[in-house]
């Protein structure tokens, strides 16, 4: 029997020391917070996205894509699907998306800390840990309270992203000093900042449109669904999923380009030649109105230098075409992100290539393993950052529980 300490009662963490207790270990949970899932409860508005139905190994990122996916397995995904519903977990499921049938957070902490109590796990909070140092086969750990001895030990103490949750970036101190590399630690799923003269104008503003992200000319990353228009740039899902990209490049002349038409599939100067004469005697602007949000109408216009009482067969083929470009090819410069304070998660970590991508066991130091957000893996929004952590959470646990010595 072993002697294990779990480091974090995050969703990772929690799910490592269920797994890891198979076998009748001693797990420990060591948490900083007053109280475990204090993140978790955050998810999702409160809602807590933990799975989607779209598993597809493209929702997650990676510096090192041949160990990614050796971890991120159908055969791993499904276990841990599994896991989830053994736990007591029923999903309500909508357009893909997977939420407990509570539509509450709180529901998925419960189950966990349900499942924690059943194996008699101990767990500790309102502790830190400050130091671990390895002798021989054992770790001694110090917190800010006590110290202990363990046999094995799972980091999982999550990131750097949205600090206010105690996600400090400690783990990753701990992880260094035992001897792991930290690749760059950028912010991701987080909000865009815009050098745009009508922010204030558009705030507020919520739309259907195809965002993409662009290096002088070159697409580094498209995305489609809901744009979030605020005092300070944008926001929302797709803007989300583009903002690892931006944080991770060191390029100075990065663009947003916004087609508020997403649906159009034909050519956009046919389409809108085609809606002029099926609805008649409109003006510019009451085309538009009718298609797009009205406050946007307005700023598009003034960028086009178009009034809005012009009718479409009036404007010069010039007008038109630029009509055209601002409405499909917007291009913003982006000045940079709200940073780790508001990100949901970050990009990089502990490389991959420094842990056993089967057990999670680091390749550097026996009987250490990793889960969660130190690792160095991201997925895009939508409950896949959530299924990273069950997933690792359980396959390190595992490792922890059978790799006996």
């Amino acid at each position: 029997m072993a002697n294990i300490l779990v480091i974090g009662g995050g969703p990772a963490g929690l799910t490592a020391a269920i797994f890891a207790s198979r076998n009748n270990h001693q797990v420990t949970i060591i948490e900083r917070n007053s109280s475990c899932g204090k993140k978790l409860l955050l998810t999702g508005n409160g809602k807590c996205n933990f799975w989607n139905e779209e598993e597809s190994i493209s929702h997650f990122h990676s510096n090192t894509s041949d160990v990614l996916e050796k971890i991120i397995t159908k055969e791993n995904l499904e276990q841990t699907k599994k896991f989830l519903q053994k736990i007591g977990l029923i999903p309500y499921i909508k357009n893909g998306y997977y939420y407990p049938f509570s539509n509450q957070s709180f529901t998925v902490k419960q189950a966990l800390l349900i499942e924690c109590q059943k194996r008699n796990i101990t767990i500790r909070t309102g502790e830190k840990v400050e130091n671990i140092k390895k002798q021989e086969n054992k770790f001694y750990v110090t917190t800010d309270t006590l110290d202990y001895v363990f046999d094995k030990i799972i980091l999982a103490t999550g990131s750097k992203a949205y600090p206010k949750t105690g996600s400090d970036g400690s783990g990753y101190i701990l992880a260094n000093s035992l001897g792991h590399t930290i690749t760059n630690v950028t912010p991701s799923l987080v909000q865009l900042l815009l050098d745009f003269p009508d922010l204030k104008k558009w705030s507020g503003i919520r739309t259907q449109a195809r965002v993409s992200l662009l290096d002088k000319d070159q697409k580094i990353a498209e995305q489609t669904g809901e744009l979030q228009l605020t005092d300070y740039g944008a926001s929302g899902i797709c803007i989300f999923n583009l903002s690892r990209y931006v944080n991770r490049s060191d390029s100075k002349d990065l663009t947003l380009e916004i087609n508020f038409l997403p649906f159009v599939e034909t050519d956009t100067l046919t389409f809108l030649e085609k809606q002029n004469e099926l609805v008649e005697n409109r003006s510019i602007g009451e085309l538009l109105e009718c298609i797009i949000h009205y406050k946007l109408v307005e700023i598009l216009l003034n960028l086009g230098k178009m009034s809005y009482n012009s009718k479409w067969p009036e404007l010069k083929p010039q007008e038109k075409k630029k009509m055209v470009e601002i409405l499909t090819e917007m291009q913003i410069k982006i000045t940079g992100t709200k940073g780790f304070e508001h990100s949901q998660v970050c990009a990089g970590g502990i490389p991959l290539s420094e842990i056993n991508p089967i057990t999670l066991e680091s390749t550097i130091v026996k009987n250490l393993f990793i889960a969660g957000e130190l690792l160095d893996i991201d997925g895009d929004c939508g409950g896949y950052n959530l299924m990273t952590s069950f997933l690792t959470g359980a396959l390190a646990g595992k490792g922890a529980s059978e790799e006996v010595d």
